[in-house]
C-alpha cells in the first residue's frame, strides 16, 4: 500500500527533518539528528536512486540531518557548505557562491512569484496488516524475511517509478524529457502513533533531477510531480504484489481476500492470521468507523440522504484526520518486540500467538495443494477491462496496470509468477478490448503514451440498494461491486462460447495460453508473450470447457466457506439473490448478442436512440488505433 503527501518550504520540512527522520517522534530541542536517532535506536536513514551519482551520494550511506536541511529546506546541493566555501576562498561573491549551489531554480524566485515552492514528494510504503502481524508476532527468522521482502519491494516500486514514470519538466511543462535517476531518502518506521505494530518507509523524493541541456550539459530541473501522482496506484499494487509474493514463497504461505469496507476491493491478507489478531494491531480502524458513523447521520440529517459513494470517501477522510492522534516518544525496535508480544499473549493467550506461524503454514499448504500458478490469459483480459471500464468509464494504461497486478495478487494466492506478465496482460486488455477516445489534435504537440485515454462497450450493470448489517444504514450499490457484475456476465459469455467451440471440434486444446488465444482474433503471433503463463505441469489434454471450469473454480478454491460467506464483494454472493438475477439475464443476453456479432465478423445493430447514433458517428470519425491495437471490430 502507498500513500504520498507533499513537501514544501514553510514548515512542511522541518515536520519531515525534525519527525519523520526521527522515528515519526518529536526530538528534543537542540539535540542533533544523530545523536536523538542513536539515544532512541531508531535506525539512521539511508540514500536511495539512481540520481545520488549526480550529488556525490552512495547508494545505502546514511543521511544527515544537515543533507536533509539543504536538498528538502533550501533545494540547494547536499555539500553546498564545502563548494560555497571553497568558491569563496577562490575570491568568488557570496552571491555567486551560494547561487552556485541552487539545484535548478532558486525557491527564492519562485516565492517572488507569490508560488510555494515543492521541495519534494513523500511515498510512504506500508505492508497489509496480516503481514505486520506476522513481521511483530513471528520469529527471528520470519522478521528478516518480512523485512527483506519489504525492502526489496520498495526498491522495485522505486525503479519501475525511474524507468516507466519518472520525467522532468521545464518552460512551463512545455518541454518533457525522460529522467531515470531519483534521488531518494528512505526512513523505516515500526509503529504507528498508538504504539502498536506498522511496519512501513517513508521514502523523501527530491524535486530536483538532471537532464542534459542544448548543449549536452547536465541541467538541473523540477519533475513532473503530476504524472508521479497518476501512478501512485500502480506503484503501490506493485510493491503490495512484490512484497507478498516474495513472503509467500519464502515462508510457505498463501492469501485469502479479507473485507475491510464493504462494497471495496477486498484486501489479500496471509492466510491463517486471526481477524482478532488483525484489529488487535490495527488500533485506528474501530476508532475512525466510530467517528465516520456519527458524520454519516450528520450527512444525512443535513443533506435528507444517505451519502453516496464519493461522499462517503469523502467522510472517511474527515473520521481518518479526526482520529489522528499527537507524535509518541519513539522506542526501540526490542522493546517494541517485547511490549507486542506480551500484549497479544495477555489478550489472547500464547496457543494462538506462539501457534500464529505454524497455523498460516498450515492453511497456505492447503491452499497451494488446490491453486496452481496458472493464469488464463482471455479471462484475466476480461475481468481487468470490465472492471476498470465501469469503474472509471475513461481509463488510462496506468489503470489497467494497476488492474492488472491487482488480479494477479488475488488469482495466484501468493505464487510467484514471470517477470512482466503484468504489463503483458494489461497490453492485451487495451488491445482486445480497449477503443481510444484520446485523438491527436492537427497542429498540436502528440499526446504521450499515458495521457492516451482509452473507453470499452461492455453492459454496465445499473445501480442496486445493499441492506445495512450489523446495525448499519443501508448503501448503494459501489462502482467496484457494479464492476465485478459486469465482469462475471462477459467471463461467464466467454466460457459459454468455450463449451459451445467444445461440443462443436471435439477436439482438445494445447495450453491454457492457446485457449486465451482463440478468443483473441487479432493476436498478432509475433507479440507473443516473452513468457510461458501455463504451469509446467498442467495436463495439456483439457477440452477447452475444462480448462475454463478448472481456472475458474481454482480462482475461489483457496477461500474456505468461511471467508466466502457474507463477502459483498464476492459477485456469485450477490448474484444468488432474487433482485439480481433478472439484471443478470439481461446482462447476459446483450453479451451474448454482442459476442455472436463479434464471432460473425458483423457489426452490431444500428441503435435506436439519436444519441447513440450521433456517439457512433462520432467514434467512425475520430477512433485512433490504441496501444497494441489491430484494425476490426471490438466486441
Amino acid at each position: 500500500m502507498l500513500s504520498v503527501a507533499k513537501i514544501q518550504r514553510r514548515n512542511a520540512w522541518r515536520y519531515y527533518v525534525r519527525g519523520v527522520a526521527f522515528g515519526d517522534g518529536r526530538r528534543p530541542v537542540g539535540q542533533s539528528l544523530k545523536d536523538a536517532q542513536e539515544t532512541a535506536g531508531l535506525p539512521p536513514g539511508r540514500w536511495l536512486g539512481r540520481g545520488l551519482d549526480a550529488l556525490g551520494l552512495t547508494e545505502g550511506a546514511e543521511v544527515s540531518e544537515r543533507q536533509l536541511e539543504l536538498l528538502f529546506g533550501e533545494g540547494r546541493h547536499p555539500d553546498a557548505d564545502r563548494i560555497e566555501r571553497h568558491l569563496l576562498d577562490d575570491g568568488a561573491d557570496p552571491a555567486t557562491a551560494r547561487r552556485a549551489t541552487v539545484l535548478g531554480q532558486p525557491i527564492e524566485e519562485i516565492e517572488a512569484r507569490k508560488q510555494t515552492p515543492l521541495l519534494g514528494l513523500d511515498f510512504t510504503f506500508r505492508p497489509q496488516a496480516s503481514l505486520v502481524v506476522l513481521w511483530a508476532l513471528g520469529d527471528d527468522r520470519t522478521r528478516q524475511v518480512i523485512e527483506r521482502a519489504h525492502e526489496r519491494a520498495v526498491a522495485r516500486a522505486l525503479r519501475w517509478l525511474e524507468d516507466d514514470v519518472a520525467e522532468t519538466r521545464w518552460s512551463s511543462g512545455r518541454g518533457r524529457a525522460k529522467t531515470p535517476a531519483l534521488v531518494v531518502a528512505a526512513f523505516r518506521h515500526f509503529d504507528n502513533r498508538d504504539g502498536f505494530p506498522l511496519l512501513h518507509e517513508h521514502c523523501l523524493v527530491l524535486n530536483r533531477v538532471q537532464r542534459p541541456d542544448a548543449d549536452g550539459e547536465p541541467k538541473w530541473g523540477a519533475l513532473a510531480t503530476t504524472k508521479l501522482y497518476k501512478n501512485v496506484v500502480a506503484a503501490g499494487t506493485l510493491y503490495t504484489l512484490a512484497i507478498t509474493t516474495e513472503v509467500c514463497e519464502e515462508l510457505g504461505l498463501a492469501t485469502v481476500p479479507r473485507e475491510v469496507t464493504p462494497g471495496l476491493r477486498p484486501v489479500m491478507e496471509i492466510a491463517g492470521v486471526d481477524s482478532e489478531l488483525i484489529d488487535w494491531s490495527s488500533t485506528r480502524r474501530q476508532q475512525i468507523e466510530d467517528v465516520l458513523e456519527g458524520l454519516t447521520y450528520k450527512y444525512a440529517q443535513k443533506h435528507g440522504r444517505l451519502p453516496g459513494e464519493k461522499a462517503r470517501n469523502g467522510l472517511g477522510w474527515w473520521a481518518a484526520q479526526e482520529t489522528r492522534r499527537e507524535k509518541k516518544t519513539p522506542h526501540p525496535l526490542e522493546q517494541l518486540l517485547a511490549w507486542w508480544k506480551a500484549s497479544a499473549l495477555l489478550k489472547f493467550g500464547q496457543q494462538m500467538v506462539d501457534g500464529l506461524l505454524e497455523r498460516c503454514r498450515a492453511a497456505g499448504a492447503a491452499i497451494r495443494a488446490r491453486v496452481d500458478p496458472v493464469v488464463d490469459i482471455a479471462l484475466a483480459v476480461v475481468d481487468i477491462a470490465a472492471v476498470v471500464f465501469t469503474v472509471r468509464g475513461k481509463f488510462a494504461r496506468r489503470h489497467v496496470l494497476a488492474e492488472a497486478r491487482r488480479h494477479l495478487l488475488e488469482t495466484l494466492r501468493g505464487h510467484e509468477f514471470t517477470h512482466g506478465l503484468d504489463d503483458y496482460i494489461a497490453n492485451r486488455a487495451l488491445g482486445d478490448h480497449g477503443r481510444q477516445t484520446t485523438a491527436v489534435q492537427p497542429g498540436r504537440r502528440t499526446p504521450a503514451a499515458d495521457q492516451i485515454f482509452y473507453t470499452a462497450d461492455f453492459i454496465e450493470p445499473d445501480p442496486w440498494w445493499i441492506a445495512g448489517a450489523d446495525g448499519k444504514p443501508p448503501r448503494e450499490s459501489s462502482r467496484y461491486e457494479r464492476a465485478r457484475v459486469a465482469s462475471l456476465a462477459v467471463r461467464n459469455a466467454i466460457r459459454a462460447a468455450r463449451t459451445a467451440t467444445a461440443g462443436r471440434d471435439d477436439a482438445p486444446a494445447a495450453t491454457t495460453s492457446a485457449a486465451a488465444h482463440s478468443d483473441d482474433q487479432h493476436h498478432d503471433p509475433a507479440s507473443e508473450a516473452p513468457h510461458a503463463v501455463d504451469h509446467p505441469g498442467r495436463d495439456a489434454a483439457l477440452t477447452p470447457a475444462q480448462r475454463a471450469a478448472a481456472i475458474h473454480a481454482h480462482q475461489q478454491a483457496a477461500m474456505p466457506d468461511e471467508y466466502l460467506g457474507g463477502r459483498t464483494t464476492d459477485a456469485a454472493t450477490w448474484l444468488r439473490t432474487p433482485e439480481n438475477l433478472d439484471r443478470l439475464a439481461a446482462i447476459t443476453r446483450a453479451t451474448n448478442a454482442r459476442r455472436r456479432a463479434y464471432e460473425d465478423k458483423k457489426p452490431p445493430a444500428e441503435p435506436d436512440t439519436p444519441t447513440d447514433g450521433r456517439r457512433q458517428e462520432h467514434e467512425q470519425q475520430h477512433q485512433q488505433p490504441g496501444h497494441g491495437q489491430g484494425p476490426g471490430p471490438r466486441p
